[in-house]
């Protein structure tokens, strides 16, 4: 009797349990109910993070634009390459002179990650300065006016700002460029704004009033002369070039912990720093620095284990050439997971959920604390996540929810994403 009464009660937890259990026909149920994803291409996958199994899967296997997705490559790459401190300058000391390398290091100065180590460091070696470019690639090829340049030293994020001063003169800092602003007649905006040459670091503005609120962010064309120009300026001490090659005994000085510069990438998603951070990463590979040789060889050395076939081109997602499928980013997840060690890491490396960069308004908080912590990705007619959510029953799951191709807007994309993910929170 006794015995049939624990077979009874051990029966009822059974069927109590997997009542609460999210599982591949339930979620199945609900994509199939999803009006909003059925016009397009959706990518999903779902992973148990106890028993590391899907859960289930939606087109996994098959390749998709990831946009800033990739930056979960990028971040993975930089954490497989580089230690807990970024390295920010490479250097030898020759009698009186310090000769250094840029790494592409790009927390030198830059205004929210404010490092100072390598600034201090070449302040007050009280020795002669020389910069060499020698290491440095040539991704550079021309017309990059809206955007930034990858350097090999970037000093602020290698961009200069135009504005208004009290007194409505246009000025120009770092103000070493004001000799390269000039009036042009010629040149008619349809409102006051400031103009770089294609290639060079040469400046116009109209002969128009400019309003007294006026600032414009002017993106340089990076070289050795720039870099040793605003180094100097910077510094307020004499910087030289000197055409160098950089030797096997150069020693290296470290800048900022690894996390602070991964955090400030993901969080909103910054599309300069991962990029910056594949050419950092290139520093530590033979040869000049190149993107391209952080993708090939981490490509070779560190993904050679992803599920499915993929074509990396870029470090931020803006290229539509990326393709990864969600499988793939499934992977990339656990490994980044199994990398980063601890929880607590993990989620202070990506956006939460009502809380924190991307997901800040994607999802609202249980009660004050976030549940879901993932990478977003956007570009025309491209929406997703992938990353990680609890459940109000403490279960965890890991998930890439990948959707190209949409003809609506992507509000609609975004807010069916938080729906669903929100309903298997609350519900299981």
């Amino acid at each position: 009797m006794n015995g049939l009464l624990c077979l009874f009660i051990l029966l009822l937890f059974s069927t109590k349990t997997e009542a609460q259990k999210l599982n591949k026909r339930r979620v199945a149920k609900v994509f199939a109910g999803s009006e909003i994803l059925k016009n397009h291409y959706t990518g999903f996958s779902l992973y148990d993070l106890k028993t590391m199994k899907p859960v289930y899967e939606l087109d996994a296997n098959k390749p998709a634009i990831p946009a800033s997705n990739t930056k979960l490559f990028t971040l993975y790459t930089a954490l497989s390459m580089l230690g807990d401190s970024i390295p920010g300058l490479r250097y030898i000391s020759k009698g009186d002179s310090l000769i250094f390398w840029g790494t592409g290091d790009p927390s030198f100065l830059h205004p929210d990650l404010k490092s100072t180590r390598v600034y201090d460091f070449l302040k007050n070696s009280g020795k002669k300065l020389f910069y060499s470019h020698n290491n440095a690639g040539t991704e550079f090829n021309g017309s990059s006016i809206y955007q930034i340049a990858l350097v090999s030293l970037p000093v602020g994020e290698n961009r200069a700002m135009a504005f208004a001063d009290k007194k409505g003169n246009l000025e120009i800092k770092p103000a070493f460029l004001k000799q390269y602003l000039k009036q042009d007649t010629s040149y008619h905006p349809r409102a006051f704004s400031v103009r770089r040459d294609d290639k060079t670091n040469n400046f116009i503005y109209p002969q128009m009033s400019m309003p007294a609120n006026y600032r414009q962010t002017l993106y340089l064309v990076p070289g050795a002369e720039l870099t040793a120009a605003t180094l100097s300026d910077t510094l307020k001490l004499p910087v030289s070039i000197i055409r160098m090659n950089l030797p096997q005994n150069a020693k290296t000085i470290y800048s900022i912990p690894s996390d602070s510069l991964y955090r400030r990438m993901m969080l909103p998603s910054d599309n300069y720093l991962a990029e910056q951070i594949l050419y950092l990463c290139s520093s530590l590979l033979p040869g000049k620095l190149s993107v391209d040789s952080a993708i090939s060889y981490s490509s070779k050395n560190f993904l050679n284990d992803l599920p499915d076939k993929f074509q990396w081109r870029d470090g931020s997602g803006l290229s539509r050439y990326n393709l990864f499928s969600p499988r793939s980013i499934i992977k990339i997840l656990a490994k980044i997971k199994e990398k980063l060690g601890t929880e607590e890491r993990l989620h202070n490396l990506l956006p939460a959920g009502g809380v924190s960069g991307t997901l800040r308004n994607a999802y609202k908080t249980d009660n004050g604390q976030p549940f879901v912590w993932a990478k977003t990705g956007t570009l025309q007619n491209v929406h997703l996540q992938g990353g990680f959510f609890n459940t109000r029953k403490g279960k965890k799951y890991m998930y890439s929810f990948m959707n190209n191709n949409f003809m609506i807007p992507t509000a609609e994309i975004r807010d069916e994403m938080g729906r669903i993910i929100t309903y298997f929170h609350e519900n299981y």
